[in-house]
């Protein structure tokens, strides 16, 4: 006989106030602000137009974006599967996925900019705000947490200035360099907070990023993989 059969207490998830919708079932606080989906607060703007594709005759969509999303669209069996790697490159074009920028995929892959802003605004490394030109994400899950990633984020935070956009992040999947960061995309580790100030400096004098530290020239144990190894690029040993 199963535990609801015998009546036992099941888990209830309950409003803020703590009321409990279902008597007798066990209480279960809710996230303090309600749900954890941006905007689940703010009523719907029924005073806004209707989602519309954009006419391709108002919309000005710069030649090698075009180029770029098109050619991803082929790249899948639904064009709708390009969607990532549009805004990506319409990021990387813009600086971040501003509502020109949305328009502009919405035109090319025939979808309203409200469809894009909704995948857009699911990803945490997709901007829909401005930010600064360099992204520093700092991975504080566990592995680097015990490692000392919160102090590195703390360094940063503070030191980094207008210059550079510094997250903390929940998983970058590179425990073996722990503490670790992204750095425009590039993975570097381990870091300590005494590695701030030349990272920064690097960043400001547009060199490479701590380039002994860079993932992508570590050694690999299988020999095969050595044309994508540091030792065929000049990475460190």
């Amino acid at each position: 006989m199963s535990a609801r059969e015998e009546g036992a207490p099941t888990s209830q998830i309950v409003s803020p106030g703590g009321a409990s919708r279902v008597p007798g079932r066990t209480p279960v606080r809710r996230f303090e602000h309600g749900s954890r989906v941006p905007g689940w607060d703010r009523a719907a703007d029924l005073e806004k137009d209707p989602a519309l594709i954009p006419d391709p005759d108002e919309v000005e969509v710069p030649a090698s974006l075009r180029e770029e999303i098109e050619a991803r669209m082929r790249d899948y069996p639904d064009p709708h599967s390009a969607v990532l790697p549009a805004l990506r490159a319409a990021q990387e074009l813009h600086g971040w996925c501003s509502p020109e920028a949305l328009r502009q995929v919405a035109c090319v892959m025939r979808v309203t900019p409200a469809y894009l802003e909704s995948v857009a605004s699911f990803y945490d490394m997709l901007e829909l705000h401005p930010v600064p030109a360099h992204s520093v994400y700092v991975c504080t899950n566990i592995s680097c947490s015990l490692r000392g990633a919160d102090e590195l984020y703390s360094a940063l935070s503070e030191q980094a200035g207008e210059l550079v956009n510094v997250r903390a992040f929940e998983c970058l999947g590179a425990c073996d360099i722990a503490p670790m960061a992204s750095v425009d995309g590039a993975y570097i580790g381990p870091l300590s907070p005494e590695d701030v100030p030349a990272l920064l400096e690097d960043l400001r004098a547009g060199r490479e990023v701590l380039a002994d530290r860079h993932l992508s020239r570590r050694r690999v144990a299988d020999p095969r993989g050595r044309e994508s190894s540091g030792e065929d690029r000049g990475g460190a040993d």
